[in-house]
């Protein structure tokens, strides 16, 4: 039966996505006296931790500063890991709604379509999965870097020839799937590759890995907190939360303020060793700020990397593979995932290596995966780790049309261009929050979605209480926007990988740096120098 109505809803604000981003924009303009309403896919709150409910799923980042920073929520919230789970995220966003009562104003199970500009009423009509129709003045997409899961092309996988089950680890089945005692085949080495591995190994009776690139993982250093850490915690997280803001990637740590290559091999490895033990991001974001940027410091670190790591492998034809001499790409070019046990793993006998540059997948078969090597892989379930069309994927598969009629993929096409990471020319009235071309996955998700989206709510209520109907970006600060990434990247590391930041992992994606590698600090200089000069860059009427 039809759901679709001819009853139009008009709003102020229309939100996409009711995670952390949504949410925010949502309570802020909700406040603020506007007609706000958001749209999600999902049938509950949580954006990507509705969908990440793979075994093992896991935040990267500390459970104190993965939540947001006002007083009245935070001390009444405590995570029971120091590295929290996705069912204590999801447990996260239901306080989220009993305290801000958010659900009222979300409608769920409801994805959008279509968003086409109108440029006789500067509305954007928006139309959605259940047939549905809204009319907004501003169209507000918040959508994460990590909302369109990538499915390769593998010969017989679309076709459903596996007997098997097969599922991404983003279209995970809420009800679960039990590994054990079956065969299971993980095709990739992502955050969620590394996570179902750790898990997986545990359970299942034959665990492989099909690997293309070793991950560089780091140690979580995961622990329960018990009372006196959360009272430890509550005691700094003001501070905390005062200082992410502050800092490269919004994490409550920074690059050290000096260079590898000029210290003493002793003093150097010292660094290394308390960051090592400090657990987390801390050895990637916290290291010296010459390791993305000079061959020789990122040389150092990797090779600090390797030893630490293959100490952990027993068997040593497998420090090549997990674990190389010469590193597979410069050390935290490509996001490194945090793990626990994962190099362990590969120390029982029921947990294989299969690297994919000497046998290439040939086929998904009838009863698993045939290699090039004519090998036939047998499994019960394949798990497909392959990542995302990431940062402006979720965006450009939504049939976006702007003032002329024109495709945003078609105009993204040969390459993202965006004025401050939060619109684009010839699309009117769209701003969109943690989008390409801005901090996004650089950046700690709920700083992001605060600070970025403080950005949003105030330029919004410039434009709402100001009578306003239009704002578009011009397209030479788009070009100069691009043209300021493409510089700050250039004397980095970050284009000698083939990684999702710079979208090379989609075949026939542009590649370009699709993330601001300014840093938090510079990003918000540099939108606060636009809004100081009457929103400089941007046409408003």
């Amino acid at each position: 039966m039809s759901t679709t109505t001819d009853v139009v809803e008009e709003l102020d604000v229309l939100v996409i996505g009711a995670g952390f981003a949504g949410i925010y924009q949502l309570d802020r303009l909700r406040g603020l006296g506007h007609s706000v309403k958001v749209l999600e896919a999902g049938p509950e709150l949580g954006g990507i931790w509705y969908w990440n409910c793979y075994p093992g799923a896991r935040v990267d980042t500390e459970g104190p500063i993965y939540q947001f920073s006002r007083d009245d929520l935070w001390r009444d919230w405590e995570y029971t890991e120091l590295y929290p789970g996705w069912n204590e995220v999801r447990d996260y966003f239901a306080y989220l709604d009993r305290k801000l009562d958010i659900s009222k104003d979300v409608r769920f199970n409801t994805r959008v379509t279509a968003a086409h500009f109108h440029s006789d009423h500067n509305q954007w009509v928006v139309r959605a999965s259940d047939g549905t129709t809204i009319r907004c003045t501003y169209l507000v997409p918040c959508l994460g870097f990590a909302s369109k899961p990538y499915i390769p092309q593998i010969p017989g996988l679309a076709q459903d020839t596996f007997e098997g089950r097969w599922h991404h680890t983003a279209l995970w089945p809420q009800e679960g799937l039990d590994f054990t005692g079956r065969r299971v085949a993980v095709i990739g080495t992502g955050a969620s590759g590394v996570q179902v591995v750790q898990e997986g190994a545990r359970d299942a009776a034959q665990l492989t890995l099909f690997q293309r690139t070793p991950n560089l993982a780091l140690p979580m250093g995961q622990r329960k907190l018990g009372p006196a850490d959360q009272t430890a915690i509550k005691a700094k997280l003001p501070e905390r939360f005062e200082y992410r803001g502050n800092t490269f990637a919004g994490f409550d740590f920074d690059f050290e303020p000096r260079n590898a290559v000029e210290l003493p091999p002793e003093e150097r490895t010292a660094g290394y060793e308390r960051l090592w033990q400090a657990g987390g991001f801390r050895f990637w974001l916290g290291v010296f700020q010459d390791t993305l940027f000079d061959q020789k410091s990122n040389e150092y670190a990797y090779a600090f990397w390797r030893d630490k790591v293959r100490a952990r492998i027993k068997d040593p034809a497998l420090w090549g593979k997990l674990a190389p001499t010469t590193p597979p790409h410069p050390f935290g070019v490509k996001r490194p995932s945090l793990e626990q046990n994962y190099y362990e793993a590969f120390n029982q006998d029921n947990v294989a290596l299969v690297d994919l540059n000497d046998t290439p997948i040939q086929s998904v078969t009838e009863r698993g995966i045939l290699t090039a090597d004519g090998v036939e892989h047998e499994f019960d379930i394949i798990v497909l780790a392959t990542g995302f069309d990431a940062v402006s994927g979720g965006l450009t598969a939504i049939d976006i049309r702007g003032a002329d009629g024109s495709l945003l993929r078609d105009k993204w096409a040969s390459g993202v261009r965006t004025h401050l990471g939060v619109a684009t020319a010839g699309f009117p009235n769209l701003l969109f929050v943690y989008g390409p071309q801005s901090p996004s996955g650089f950046c700690n998700g709920p700083t992001c979605a605060e600070i970025q989206g403080e950005m949003i709510v105030e330029t919004l209520e410039h434009l709402l209480s100001n009578g306003h109907r239009r704002i578009e970006a011009t397209p030479e600060a788009e070009e100069e926007w691009t043209h300021h990434v493409a510089e700050l990247v250039a004397p980095t590391l970050f284009l000698h990988a083939r990684s999702w930041y710079v979208g090379a992992n989609i075949p026939g994606k542009p590649v370009q740096m699709l993330n601001y590698p300014g840093g938090l600090p510079l990003y918000r200089a540099k939108y606060a120098e636009s809004k100081a000069n009457n929103y400089a860059g941007f046409q408003v009427s």
